[in-house]
C-alpha cells in the first residue's frame, strides 16, 4: 500500500485499485489531452465520447457479453434501478417473482409493488436470518411472471449465489452489485445483470445496466425517460447528462481489470483472499461466521465474537492496525470485511493477524 493508505473494508463506496487512484491523478487536470477535468469536460465532446465508448467495449470484453446485449450506465445507482425495473419489464401481466435472500432484495421488492400488480415471493430465507441461499427446489415460481429477480451477492449477510436459478421462459435478472466484475459470469443466463457500481468498479452514483435487446421495449407510461431502457439505448446513455466521472472510472477499472488478466485471474485473487479469511474463522472458536458454508460470499465476509461488548472493543481498535470499516451492518451487528477486488492480501493478511492477537489477548 501507498504511504497513508489504509486498508479500507467498507462494504461500498469501497476501496479502488491504487493504480486507477494513480492513474486518475495524473490525468485530473487534462484527461485526454483535452486540457481539462474529466470533471469538467461535456458530455458531447470527442474526448467524453472515446471514453464511454471504451467503457461500454471494455465492458463487454471484460465480462463476455453476448452481441445480443446492450450495456447501459444509468441513474441512481441500484436502488434507482429498483424502480426502473419493473417499470421496463413489468407491462405484460403485471406480474414478478422475487427470491428474498437479504435486505436488497426485499428493498427492490416492496419497490416493484409500486408499479406491478403483484409481486410474488419465489422464496425468502429471511426466518433464518439470511443465513442462506434459497435452493432451486425451494422456489415457488410463476410460470406467467414477467421477470424474476434475484440479489447475487448479499453484502450485509455475507451469502453469494452458486448456483444460477432455473426459470425457463422467464428472463432472470439479478442485481449483482456487490460482486459483479470478481469472477466470470455466464451473462447468457440472464436477461438482465445491474450493478450500482461503487463496490468493485467506481464511486458511488451509477448504475451499470447489461440488458437483453429483446428486453429493450416500451416501458409503462409512469417510467422516467432517464431510465427509459428503450431511450437511453437509442441514446448511448446521454439522453441526458450522464455521470461521466463514474463512467471515466468504469473505463479506467477495466483496462485494469485487463490488464490484471481478466475476470479470471481476478476470481483466483479472490478464491485465495476470501479463504485466508474463512479458513481462520474455521480453525477456532472465538470468532463465529454463522453462513451456511456453502453460501458464503467471497466478498462480504461477516463475523462476530461471543458479546457485542467484544465486537464494539474489536471496531475500536481497528485504526491503530491501519484498518477502517470493520462495523457489521446495524441488521446484524458484529463485524463485516469487504475484500473486493482492489483490497490486497495483505490486508487480509493483517486483519487475520489482528484478529488473532485480539483473540489471544481475550481468552
Amino acid at each position: 500500500m501507498l504511504d497513508g493508505r489504509i486498508y479500507n473494508f467498507s462494504a461500498g463506496p469501497s476501496i479502488l485499485p491504487e493504480e486507477v487512484l494513480l492513474k486518475a491523478q495524473k490525468e485530473l487536470l487534462n484527461c485526454g489531452d483535452s486540457g481539462m477535468s474529466v470533471l469538467e469536460m461535456s458530455h458531447r465532446s470527442k474526448v467524453f465520447d472515446d471514453i464511454i465508448n471504451g467503457a461500454v467495449a471494455n465492458v463487454k470484453e471484460v465480462m463476455n457479453v453476448p452481441d445480443n446485449y446492450t450495456v447501459l450506465f444509468l441513474h441512481g445507482g441500484a436502488s434507482g434501478f429498483f424502480a426502473a425495473l419493473p417499470m421496463n419489464l413489468g407491462t405484460k401481466t403485471g406480474k414478478a417473482d422475487y427470491i428474498v435472500s437479504g435486505n436488497f432484495s426485499n428493498l427492490a421488492a416492496k419497490e416493484a409493488e409500486k408499479y406491478l400488480k403483484e409481486v410474488h415471493i419465489a422464496a425468502s430465507s429471511e426466518a433464518d436470518n439470511y443465513n442462506h441461499i434459497p435452493r432451486q427446489d425451494e422456489l415457488d415460481l410463476s410460470p406467467d411472471a414477467d421477470y424474476v429477480h434475484v440479489c447475487w451477492n448479499n453484502t450485509i449477510f455475507g451469502t453469494t449465489y452458486h448456483y444460477i436459478p432455473e426459470t425457463g421462459n422467464v428472463p432472470l435478472v439479478a442485481d449483482m452489485s456487490s460482486s459483479i466484475m470478481s469472477e466470470p459470469v455466464d451473462v447468457s443466463k440472464f436477461g438482465i445483470i445491474y450493478a450500482g457500481v461503487q463496490k468493485n468498479i467506481a464511486p458511488a452514483g451509477l448504475c451499470l445496466a447489461i440488458i437483453r435487446n429483446d428486453l429493450i421495449a416500451e416501458p409503462m407510461r409512469i417510467c422516467p425517460k432517464i431510465w427509459d431502457f428503450k431511450k437511453e439505448a437509442a441514446k448511448n446513455s446521454m439522453l441526458n447528462t450522464p455521470a461521466c466521472a463514474q463512467i471515466y472510472f468504469v473505463k479506467l477499472v477495466t483496462d485494469y481489470l485487463k490488464e490484471q488478466g481478466g475476470l479470471e485471474a481476478m476470481k483466483k485473487k479472490n478464491v485465495e483472499k476470501a479463504a485466508i479469511l474463512y479458513d481462520y474463522l474455521d480453525s477456532q472458536d472465538f470468532f463465529i461466521n454463522t453462513v451456511n458454508k456453502e453460501d458464503r460470499s467471497m466478498m462480504n465476509v461477516t463475523f462476530r465474537t461471543a458479546s457485542p461488548e467484544l465486537d464494539k472493543e474489536f471496531v475500536a481498535g481497528q485504526a491503530e492496525r491501519g484498518f477502517s470499516n470493520l462495523k457489521g451492518h446495524r441488521l446484524v451487528g458484529g463485524m463485516r470485511a469487504s475484500i473486493y477486488n482492489a483490497m490486497p492480501k495483505e490486508g487480509v493478511e493483517a486483519l487475520v493477524q489482528y484478529m488473532k492477537d485480539f483473540a489471544a489477548s481475550h481468552s
